[in-house]
């Protein structure tokens, strides 16, 4: 199994975040602690410190430690969450998964969706976009209301061979009186990669990294 670069930094950065934020608290414990001891090491023997505020500070130090204990406890539930979620990740490997968010990936000049319709259309307009926004290819779709497949071949309006790569499947579909028919649009691939280098795993079909969140069916 192989692992691509993170798709984005944002994981890395929050860990971090949190690491800092640990530091910071741990820092202002022994702070603390180093300023109580002090405090009753040259307290006047004929003044000693009031017992209320010491048994307040006592209460704040003891705060404290419970925040650096819970930090812990969450970090480590944290780390075998997203173990759990790695375990999970790898045994997609292999499988047909389908995907949910409109996105397949153009793989040796083919990409394949499915698209459902609500109810049935007078005209449905099937559009595909690159992965900046960008439309590539039109085309007319299906207009009986139920599930329909798309394949197409990754060649633009012009004839053209466009590069593998991700690409999005936008329908959109009109009834006799001109109003919207819902539709769904998902995908499916094959998972060839897990990329666990951030702190989620992404299933990878081909170029196309996938969360779990967005698989909706698994075919063995």
């Amino acid at each position: 199994m192989t692992t691509v670069a993170p798709t984005t930094a944002a994981p890395a950065a929050a860990a971090s975040t949190q690491n800092t934020a640990t530091q910071q608290l741990s820092g202002n414990f022994d702070t603390f602690l180093t300023l109580l001891t002090t405090q009753l090491q040259n307290q006047d023997p004929m003044n000693p410190m009031d017992s209320n505020q010491f048994t307040q500070e006592l209460v704040e130090f003891s705060g404290v430690e419970q925040q650096i204990d819970t930090n812990s406890n969450l970090q480590t539930l944290i780390s075998l969450q997203q173990g759990n979620a790695g375990t999970q990740a790898v045994s997609y490997l292999g499988k047909s998964v389908t995907v949910t968010n409109g996105s397949a990936a153009l793989t040796d000049g083919t990409a394949d969706w499915s698209y459902a319709l609500g109810a049935t259309s007078s005209s449905t307009a099937l559009s595909v976009t690159n992965s900046a926004g960008q439309v590539v290819y039109t085309t007319a779709g299906e207009t009986a209301s139920g599930q329909h497949d798309f394949e197409w071949n990754g060649e633009d309006n012009n004839g053209n061979q466009l590069p593998d790569g991700v690409y999005n499947l936008t329908v959109t579909a009109t009834a006799s009186d001109g109003s919207s028919v819902s539709s769904a649009v998902a995908s499916k691939g094959v998972v060839d990669e897990v990329n666990m280098t951030g702190s989620a795993p992404y299933l990878m079909i081909g170029s196309m990294a996938v969360p779990l969140s967005q698989v909706s069916a698994v075919d063995n």
